[in-house]
């Protein structure tokens, strides 16, 4: 049965599941893939190496799905800074209803995209952050718990406060992301205020998802304490899966007497972290995983694995339902 939140009356989807905007994995084949399943496919706006590539993609996309999908733009800190307004005239001009945004001043790119009516769906690990975010006229917050793969921001604070905080405190509907691989997590989501739900490694590790087969297995081989938090001495903290790369970083930044950023640089390249999705070799670069890798046990299709957490879901939210027993039968 679909559900009816305010997030699925807004994007035009059955089940209330957004995948993750991840750099180097989302292409057309995983956005489609998951629209085509009934949530939400993203497409990631920095894989593309230029604007012109994104409109390519967004038009082979909507070869492959003939549903609502989105575009992630993150704004990084960056030497050579992209043209972020380029890619966002792109999505723009190529009629894309959902704008996921994230990073650093995001506020030009917003109001370029509110302008014609986008929906931006923003991430934040703070309250504080999401604040900032609603003053620029966000239609969505996702709200990142320290569960999460990649940026996990610097207050170690976990969806289960994060999220209740949300509820308590935000006026902006918002999605739970950090955490999720199930329709138990989904149900536990909406029951905290949320009107869906982020997912990034679950998405990873699916027949669809454009990365070497031995990366997945990798991932369902691991455990939930495999994941490494680097980066925490500059204040850029990353949640990477714990291999040999991710280890060394972590050793560099802890023993270095200089505290120079240019000692870790190499082993945290990105360039090396795309190259492990194509050779297969999990030790090759440092890669984002999530918490969540612990509860991932198979590579299913899109389709089976979203299938399954809106059945999850109804059953997690019915036998919660079923525990409240009227008065009179007491």
């Amino acid at each position: 049965m679909p559900f009816n939140t305010k997030l699925t009356r807004a994007l035009g989807i059955k089940i209330p599941v957004v995948q993750g905007g991840m750099q180097w994995v989302g292409y057309a084949e995983l956005a489609s893939a998951v629209s085509n399943a009934g949530g939400l496919g993203i497409l990631t706006a920095l894989t593309q190496p230029t604007p012109e590539d994104l409109r390519k993609e967004i038009r082979k996309c909507k070869t492959m799905t003939n549903k609502p999908f989105g575009v992630n733009i993150t704004l990084l800190p960056s030497m050579n800074t992209p043209d972020y307004g380029a890619y966002a005239q792109v999505a723009i001009d190529e009629g894309i209803k959902v704008v996921e945004t994230a990073g650093n001043s995001p506020g030009p790119v917003i109001k370029q995209l509110k302008a014609v009516g986008t929906i931006i769906l923003h991430k934040c690990t703070t309250i504080r952050h999401a604040q900032s975010a609603i003053k620029l006229g966000v239609d969505f917050l996702s709200i990142d718990g320290f569960e999460c793969a990649g940026h996990v921001g610097e207050t170690d604070i976990t969806n289960f406060i994060l999220l209740s905080r949300a509820r308590q405190s935000l006026e902006v509907p918002f999605i739970a992301s950090g955490g999720f691989a199930d329709g138990q997590g989904l149900a536990a989501a909406l029951s905290l205020g949320a009107e869906g739900i982020n997912m990034g490694t679950r998405f990873m590790c699916t027949v669809e998802a454009p990365i070497h087969l031995k990366i997945k297995e990798e991932i369902v081989k691991a455990q939930e304490t495999d994941t490494e938090l680097v980066l925490r001495r500059w204040k850029n903290t990353s949640r990477l899966y714990k291999n040999k790369v991710a280890q060394q970083a972590t050793k560099i930044e802890r023993e270095s007497t200089t505290g120079k950023f240019e000692e870790v640089a190499p082993y945290v390249s990105g360039k090396r972290g795309r190259e492990v999705f194509i050779n297969g070799d999990p030790d090759y670069g440092v890669w984002t995983a999530g918490q969540v890798i612990g509860l991932i046990h198979d590579i299913p299709t899109c389709d089976v694995l979203v299938k399954r957490i809106e059945r999850e879901a109804e059953e997690t939210l019915n036998k919660a339902s079923a525990l409240i027993v009227p008065a009179s039968k007491l």
